[in-house]
């Protein structure tokens, strides 16, 4: 993303030219900043930064709304202030979308760990997202992470709209060694979800996760079924799980999940895919949930707690 818009701006340097600070941008450039050295950054200027920056945004997946709140951000921390084209610009907007992000991104967290620790037993989680974001195997990933510590999981197989989905989890327990409670296709969700808790808590299990239909929002019969999970199993914690790579589309999805059943916090799919960054941005933004794993793999091992500087990193990486 900051690759991209050095270049549009004309703040990216030639490969080959040493910079210096009289130089100009290439041809079709924003003309900010060219105005002289240590001149202030006039308003029709500054205009046509926002509006590069917008065009750069966008292209990267970032909602409009946010797309907004990063211009008011920005135009706050340049206008009128003297600034040298090259360098000082380009650190002077580097500096106000880190800003931004930063804040953006610093929700406060929850630690899994000491809630399982002081939650009750067993501590219920309950996946909510769409068919394809990657909610079932960031489930088993969950599972196996949860397992490795040291922690009994059982898994509830409540996605009983699709066979496929009862059958997926019955593998990932297999071959993890995590006890699936299912029933047959099209048996009540909540039931499912209750005998899985059940189970646990004879066998004095720690966690139970809770897998659900991939529902969309326009689908009032899939949101019932989830809101009577939600009434039957008191869940301890719920989790969205969005596909970064659906860029605006996760993030209409997570608003939706949001309003209609509410969430605690966010998991983002094949964020190893995205070079981008506008989701993770986005839908933190907007949502006003915290981010706390994110998948960079196709192996159980490769859901990762979300780390701020390692995502700045990526948004500011040279080749993004």
């Amino acid at each position: 993303m900051w690759a991209r818009l050095k270049e549009r701006l004309g703040l990216a340097k030639p490969q080959d030219e040493p910079s210096s600070p009289s130089s100009h941008p290439k041809e079709g450039a924003s003309p900010a900043f060219t105005t002289g050295f240590g001149t202030a950054i006039k308003e029709k200027t500054l205009d046509d930064v926002l509006g590069d920056l917008e065009i750069v945004l966008l292209e990267s997946d970032v909602a409009f709304e946010v797309v907004q709140k990063i211009q008011a951000r920005v135009r706050e921390e340049l206008k009128g202030k003297k600034i040298k084209w090259g360098e000082e610009a380009s650190a002077a907007i580097e500096h106000a979308l880190r800003s931004y992000i930063r804040t953006e991104l610093s929700l406060k967290p929850i630690d899994l760990e000491k809630s399982l620790a002081a939650g009750p037993k067993p501590y219920t989680i309950l996946f909510l997202g769409v068919n394809g974001s990657g909610k079932t195997t960031s489930l088993a990933k969950l599972a196996h992470r949860l397992s490795k510590q040291g922690h009994g999981v059982v898994i509830a197989a409540a996605d009983t709209f699709r066979a496929g989905a009862i059958e997926q989890l019955e593998v990932h327990g297999e071959r993890l060694g995590i006890r699936v409670v299912r029933q047959k296709e099209g048996a009540d969700p909540a039931a499912v979800a209750f005998d899985a808790v059940q189970h646990a808590s004879k066998r004095h299990s720690d966690v139970v996760l809770i897998d659900t239909a991939g529902r969309q929002h326009t689908n009032e019969n899939l949101i019932e079924e989830a809101k009577k999970i939600r009434r039957v199993v008191h869940p301890s914690l719920t989790l969205f799980v969005g596909d970064a790579l659906s860029g605006n589309d996760m993030v209409e999805q997570a608003k939706l999940f949001n309003k209609e059943l509410g969430f605690d916090g966010v998991i983002l799919t094949k964020l190893d895919a995205d070079v981008k960054g506008g989701a993770a941005l986005s839908v933190a933004s907007v949502v006003h949930k915290p981010i706390l794993f994110v998948g960079l793999g196709q192996g159980y091992d490769d859901l990762k707690p979300f780390d701020i500087d390692w995502m700045l990193a990526r948004i500011f990486a040279n080749n993004s």
